[in-house]
């Protein structure tokens, strides 16, 4: 055997891209994947959302790496396994630029379609609750196909990810991509945007600024908030397992919005007032998963509940905000 040719180890390394691991669920999963010494994690993000802040503990890690990119431009990396999160998710960011909206929904979600299929990897998608629209069944199953308005203010994200998913369906049966879609319900925690439009940052914001609590009339709808570790768990578990979705991630705790805003206000601040406001245009009513294919498909449901949750955001957001709890 000539000495001089070097004989590479024996690897079992996963390379993983995370589109939009700059973000608040996508820095969670990468700290997760991190976890695991067999991974090698790239992410990509435009910051149009994300930070870079939250990925600070591994900027120069040797098995890290991070790109600025849009993944509206086509991307040539070689990977095992693409996890893709890149898409504003909240209402104030889709409202302020649909077109990015959409586009980063289709052109972003054929880019990672091709890439895959270019290098065989296997592709998870995370779509949302929202593709069920204004819901008429509650809580709303994997089977439901949606009441949603096509030409309405948040139908950049409604739409959109209702494309990306066909698109996911139809490279899988045209080009045997092996994919995977999780719809993913309200998911909350350290890391999100402070002022994001999404209620439970920004009632955990006006707490602790003293500031009234807005809930949107009539106060009776209804959310289901799961805790971001939760999610990232249910993720991976997609992304392993054997099944290609959709299945639904999120936690079947529902709250109307004037619950969650009492809540927050004996947790973090009970001298803030609670004043109504007007709502958005397609606001849905109620949302709850039904989450029984992710007990029995993916042995998975959440373990965080909202009153031991919310005081783990609370501390985030202190330190962001530079807060100081009251002796």
């Amino acid at each position: 055997m000539n000495p001089n040719i070097v004989v590479p180890p024996e690897q079992s390394n996963m390379r993983i891209l995370v589109t939009g691991g700059a973000g608040f669920i996508g820095s969670h999963l990468v700290d997760k994947l991190m976890e695991n010494e067999k991974n090698e994690v790239i992410v990509v993000d435009n910051y149009f959302t994300g930070s870079k802040d939250n990925l600070r503990k591994w900027i120069g890690h040797p098995r890290f790496e991070l790109i600025r990119h849009d993944v509206t431009e086509p991307l040539l990396i070689e990977v095992d396994q693409i996890y893709h999160l890149a898409c504003p998710a909240s209402p104030i960011f889709y409202k302020y630029n649909p077109v990015k909206t959409i586009k980063t929904n289709v052109i972003g979600t054929l880019n990672m379609l091709g890439l895959a299929k270019r290098v065989g990897a296997r592709i998870l998608l995370t779509s949302t609750s929202e593709v069920y629209g204004d819901p008429l069944i509650h809580p709303q199953p994997e089977t439901y196909w949606g009441n949603v308005n096509p030409i309405g203010v948040r139908s950049c994200y409604d739409e959109g990810k209702r494309v990306a998913e066909t698109l996911m369906f139809d490279y899988h049966r045209q080009h045997g991509i092996e994919i995977r879609i999780a719809r993913i319900f309200n998911t909350y925690g350290p890391r999100m945007n402070i002022d994001d439009g999404r209620v439970v940052s920004n009632f955990i914001a006006q707490a602790l600024r003293g500031e009234p609590l807005t809930v949107q009339k009539p106060g009776t709808q209804t959310r289901s908030f799961c805790y971001v570790s939760d999610m990232v768990d249910g993720l991976i578990r997609l992304m392993e397992g054997e099944n290609t979705g959709p299945i639904n991630i999120g936690n079947p705790g529902e709250f109307t919005m004037l619950e969650l805003a009492e809540t927050v206000k004996e947790l973090i601040n009970p001298e803030v007032e609670i004043k109504t406001v007007e709502n958005t245009p397609d606001d849905p009513r109620q949302r709850k998963p039904d989450i029984a294919k992710a007990k029995e498909l993916l042995g998975w449901e959440p373990k965080v509940k909202l009153r031991d949750g919310l005081p783990l955001m609370e501390e985030d957001f202190r330190l962001r905000l530079g807060v100081s709890k009251k002796k």
